[in-house]
């Protein structure tokens, strides 16, 4: 019998996953993709699941923290997105980073050789044909205007919007090692690391921090087009400048916070520090943390050649800006990540306002699976809410509150309670705490797992 495609519209981290979830459970999968015929303004290839912004996966820790417990809950799910992450990746202290070239060609060849994918090329102009009856649309942050306003207009609701900023990427021939040192934050080590995984350049004095702060929000920045300037920032991805602007000590307390850390030539923790996390397998180039942007190309370079270590730094690649987009999904989407208005229509990704590269590539995930299911004549199975997977559903489908509806990385907040007390009969806060909510979880995922074959 000859089972029908299910089309996925985008090639990013969670297209690539519901497209590998989909042939893996033996239902053909083609991949819509518009680059390279038509470009974004943050992708500098036409790979599959790209890293425009940080090449960290975060947390790899799936006992202590939740995104950690994502990771291994995908790869319980012969996730592509995490199988590819793992075979490339680089020291990063407690987390997973990739390096984003190796990754992107890892993600790319494994969907190019599998017998039941296939790829078109070219922009899906507005909502896909009525002849396709499963579709997949995973467009991500940068959908194109055609296919935001087709969605806009079939949903009945106003686009929401925020602004996305990336990172400078660093030379590190460039950096005075001399003054910066080697260190992870508390020594931690991680999937790659050693506990050495960072390059930290420290603020030692209070004056040059001060000085340094103030020659961010001195800097000329990137102007808004008109249509952009009602739109609002993410709070997960700020540009720095926007955090200074919040206060002398903001940024000290934020990506620049000095704890856990000790600078072995002033032998004492500096006032403030500037992390760069390793961007590629070969370690010659790292990435400042936290540090996204909107500062003109020649204001970036001058200013953060004030930070010590960096004063001679070459920049491989200088930050800036993107429009991100998604749909209000707790009122769009059911809970199956259908579009009420038009079922063939499942969403994934970041357009559904999930946050995060590994979010992103679960929501694929489960979509891939739901879609699947469908064409093989199984009613699909949701996963368990005490669930990685489930907590992330259940909040973009129906758990937020969809009048003030915004991005959301996962955490154990959205996870249900767990009824753990200790000897007194108080609640267990804490580390234990995450601990028997990972383990519930992945618990439960594996008998989800069983029941869904």
């Amino acid at each position: 019998m000859t089972i029908k495609p299910v089309h996925i519209i985008g090639a990013g981290l969670a297209g690539s996953e519901a497209a590998w979830q989909i042939a893996s459970a033996g239902v053909p999968a083609i991949i819509h993709e518009m680059r390279p015929v038509k470009m974004t303004d943050a992708h500098k290839t036409d790979g599959c699941a790209e890293l425009v912004c940080s090449n960290s996966f975060r947390s790899d820790d799936a006992q202590n923290n939740a995104v950690g417990l994502l990771h291994e809950e995908m790869r319980r799910c012969n996730s592509i997105i995490m199988s590819c992450g793992d075979a490339t990746a680089v020291p990063a202290g407690g987390a997973l980073a990739v390096d984003r070239d190796q990754f992107s060609d890892a993600v790319t060849k494994k969907l190019h050789e599998h017998p039941l994918i296939s790829f078109e090329r070219g922009e899906i102009a507005g909502l896909p044909p009525e002849e396709w009856d499963s579709v997949i649309i995973a467009t991500g942050p940068l959908t194109s205007i055609p296919m935001a306003k087709a969605i806009q207009e079939l949903g009945g609701e106003e686009q929401l919007a925020f602004f996305d900023a990336i990172a400078p990427i660093i030379h590190t021939e460039s950096i005075d090692m001399s003054k910066a040192w080697f260190q992870s934050r508390y020594d931690k080590e991680g999937p790659a690391g050693t506990g050495k995984d960072y390059i930290n350049c420290g603020f030692d004095d209070k004056t040059d921090y001060i000085a340094f702060v103030e020659a961010l929000l001195a800097a000329e920045k990137t102007e808004f087009k008109e249509w952009e300037t009602n739109t609002p920032y993410f709070e997960g991805c700020m540009p720095v400048e926007v955090m200074a602007s919040r206060g002398i000590d903001t940024l000290r307390f934020g990506p620049m916070k000095p704890v856990g850390l000790t600078n072995p030539n002033a032998d004492r923790r500096p006032w403030a520090v500037v992390q760069l996390r390793q961007d590629n397998a070969l370690g010659s180039l790292y990435n400042m943390v936290g540090f996204q942007t909107k500062m003109k190309y020649a204001d970036q370079t001058r200013v953060f050649r004030m930070i010590p270590g960096l004063e001679n730094a070459q920049f491989a690649r200088l930050g800036g800006l993107h429009r991100n987009t998604f749909i209000n999904s707790p009122r769009l989407l059911n809970g199956m990540l259908q579009m009420k208005a038009a079922p063939r229509l499942r969403f994934a990704g970041q357009i559904t306002g999930c946050e995060g590269y590994v979010e992103s590539a679960a929501v694929g995930l489960m979509a891939g699976r739901f879609a699947a299911a469908e064409r093989l004549g199984r009613t699909p199975s949701v996963p368990p809410v005490t669930t990685a997977f489930g907590a992330i559903l259940n909040h973009i489908t129906g758990g937020a509150n969809a009048d003030t509806f915004q991005p959301m990385n996962v955490n154990f907040g959205l996870f249900p309670d767990i009824d753990l007390k200790n000897e007194k009969g108080k609640n267990v806060k804490g580390p234990e705490r995450k601990q028997a909510m990972s383990a519930r979880a992945l618990s439960d995922l594996d008998i989800w797992l069983k029941s869904a074959a």
